[in-house]
């Protein structure tokens, strides 16, 4: 795969400073622990049971982190799209094994960002500190709150057209039983939902 590696390096730069403004001698530091890393379509980035290394940053692609059951069933627990980190938070803090599967639903492209590395950064410049923070609000604690109550509060449908507001393409890219697994609902109750909403168009 040939890329343009400046072009999704300043991704990168542009997403960290949707959140806070980082100096050009972070960017720097950041630039020199990140690597680029290609995926084909069913590879694995990360095996349920491994310890996280890296934090990971989609320059293009989709990712699901998948569970997967005693009876072979698997769980979608995330969707990750492109300009999004993905990664075992628990296992890069807590040096433990990931409870899931990180794999790539289309050929793929990430940033891998050490991670010690990368928290040694934090530690040693203050507006990588405040990005760090920010992110962490909002990722895993505004979105993830706001995603356990769509569960709860919203019907499937809601749940899917809010999906397809922020990624219109989804069903064009990956299987629908992903998507289905991913709004908790079963491959025919979409099938159904999204049926009906063509009759509504």
């Amino acid at each position: 795969m040939t890329f343009n590696k400046e072009k999704y390096l300043n991704n990168l730069n542009q997403k960290i400073e949707s959140y806070s403004p980082i100096s050009g001698k972070t960017w720097k530091f950041i630039e020199e622990i990140a690597e680029f890393q290609t995926l084909k379509k069913g590879e694995t980035l990360l095996q349920n049971g491994e310890i996280a290394k890296n934090l990971h940053f989609i320059a293009k692609g989709i990712l699901r982190a998948y569970i997967t059951d005693q009876q072979g069933n698997f769980y979608n627990k995330n969707l990750f799209f492109e300009n999004a980190f993905a990664g075992s938070k628990v296992s890069l803090m807590l040096q433990t094994p990931s409870n899931f599967t990180i794999e790539a639903l289309e050929d793929c492209l990430v940033i891998n960002i050490d991670y010690k590395k990368y928290m040694t950064l934090i530690n040693e410049n203050e507006d990588l500190k405040n990005f760090y923070i920010a992110h962490l609000e909002k990722n895993w604690i505004i979105e993830k709150e706001q995603r356990e109550v769509a569960l709860v509060m919203q019907n499937a449908t809601e749940r899917y057209v809010q999906l397809l507001e922020k990624h219109t393409d989804i069903a064009d890219r990956i299987p629908l039983l992903h998507i289905a697994s991913h709004l908790g609902i079963t491959p025919t109750q979409l099938s159904r939902i999204r049926k009906s909403l063509e009759k509504d168009l």
